[in-house]
């Protein structure tokens, strides 16, 4: 490996580090999950791949997809549908977790971020809660 390209590397500290920076901010975005486990169910849980449905709530018999964390190759991914179904959600959403946004239902970390993710824990409440809502059923209804 040339010289220079070790010395970047050393300057990230790494695949090993990325890796176990990685797996923290997996645990962390899983976390805001489980604060909501009574009303969600777990359907993926596997290392760096959880994802959770709202069993309430079914589109043509099953269980609505209602949010997750994925470890990629660069970053961790915290998917919510609630804000692609019902975007007035971000109404309000601080700048730092707009830059944070990819697409219309994620956000991309490389490492914790407490502020970003007690705003993602709030958005996580508002979501479930409006996926809950007798609006949103008659919404899924509509669909099938």
């Amino acid at each position: 490996m040339p010289v220079a390209k070790k010395a970047k590397e050393a300057g990230k500290g790494g695949p090993a580090a990325k890796a176990k920076d990685f797996a923290a901010v997996f645990v962390a975005l899983r976390q805001i999950l489980g604060d909501h486990g009574k009303q969600l169910a777990v359907q993926t849980d596997k290392p760096g791949n959880y994802h959770t449905v709202v069993p309430s709530v079914l589109h043509r018999g099953k269980p609505i997809y209602f949010a997750g964390v994925r470890t990629g190759k660069n970053y961790v991914s915290y998917h919510l549908m609630a804000v692609y179904t019902s975007p007035e959600l971000l109404k309000g959403m601080s700048p730092e977790l707009k830059k944070r946004m990819q697409g219309k239902s994620c956000f991309n970390f490389k490492a914790i971020d407490r502020g970003c993710f007690a705003e993602l824990h709030r958005l996580t409440a508002a979501g479930l809660k409006k996926f809950k809502s007798e609006e949103f059923r008659r919404y899924i209804e509509a669909m099938q």
